[in-house]
């Protein structure tokens, strides 16, 4: 099962279609992804930082508290710049927006998943 967290319906859907035929959950915001984790533990997070409420990085904050969710590998999607050292968050790979290609998810998922 992957997690895509964005709010961006459109970039939700295209990274499923990437990762196809792999499950996918999607959510808009924080707080559904979280409250989901209840649920069903993820192999792999798709993440946008820059969410409605509740941010990435609250999320990001809120995984890294659990032994259960800790460990699951985060892939961030993001047009902003970010330090490279999001390692203790879980966090395998930031890829920018703006230059990501379908190859570029379908091997994380395929290396994660």
């Amino acid at each position: 099962m992957i997690h895509i967290i964005d709010d961006d319906v459109i970039m939700s859907e295209c990274i499923a279609n990437f990762v196809k035929p792999r499950p996918v959950h999607a959510f808009t915001n924080a707080i559904d992804a979280i409250s989901a984790l209840n649920d069903e533990i993820p192999d792999l997070i798709f993440l946008d930082i820059l969410l409605d409420g509740p941010n990435g990085f609250t999320y990001l904050n809120e995984i890294a508290s659990y032994t259960e969710t800790k460990k699951i590998p985060v892939v961030i999607i993001t047009s902003m710049q970010l330090p490279s050292n999001l390692g203790p968050y879980g966090v395998v790979k930031i890829l920018d927006k703006s230059t990501m290609t379908p190859a570029d998810i379908r091997a994380l998922a395929e290396e994660y998943s």
